[in-house]
């Protein structure tokens, strides 16, 4: 009886160490434990065998640890990916490689089309960079840990573009767009003339 008594008032000296602050009408006050963290509290009980050494246990099924909401159907939350296994280095590099190489010709010959100021097209260090003067700059690299191809451009941001085996191209994957795509739409936008790059 008298251990039962040590047990509530026990919890009685952890609740008021825990409790919320009481509201204030004058400022808003946030607790420093998840308001779920403090029930669990409750789930604290003293082992029967040490009621003199006052050892707590913790109940196996409470938690500190605030929970993270779950995410909607169909969203995209974040995925941790081996990309090596996905797309060997050297198989990588021949594709990028080669889609770099092909963008680079055909930005060369669409610059002899359009009559743009400052229309330059460079690559080196495994960069290509397309200047359209006042119209922005697109950049285009590879970016070997992942696997991917990234994009930054005047008009739709940085994207990241990986290798799609089933349609043989480089594909956005928030957008389901392949490279090829973005760059004729984007580009017969700016320019005012069409380009064909797949």
């Amino acid at each position: 009886m008298a251990s039962a008594k040590k047990l509530v008032l026990l919890r009685r000296t952890i609740w008021r160490a825990f409790r919320p602050p009481l509201p204030s009408f004058s400022a808003t006050r946030r607790s420093y434990l998840p308001s779920s963290s403090l029930f669990s509290i409750y789930n604290y009980v003293l082992e029967p065998s040490s009621y003199s050494s006052k050892s707590f246990v913790i109940n196996p099924s409470s938690s500190f640890c605030s929970q993270t909401p779950p995410l909607n159907e169909g969203s995209q939350g974040p995925t941790t990916v081996d990309y090596r296994l996905l797309l060997a280095e050297d198989e990588y590099h021949r594709l990028a490689n080669s889609t770099i190489h092909d963008l680079l010709e055909k930005l060369e010959e669409y610059g002899d089309l359009v009559d743009i100021d400052g229309f330059d097209v460079d690559y080196g260090n495994e960069v290509l960079t397309l200047k359209l003067g006042s119209l922005g700059t697109y950049v285009i690299n590879k970016q070997t840990p992942n696997r991917q191809i990234w994009m930054s451009s005047p008009v739709s941001g940085p994207s990241r573009f990986d290798w799609d085996q089933n349609s043989e191209a480089w594909i956005y994957r928030r957008t389901k767009a392949k490279l090829n795509q973005v760059l004729e739409t984007e580009l017969g936008n700016l320019c005012g003339m069409p380009i064909k790059l797949s």
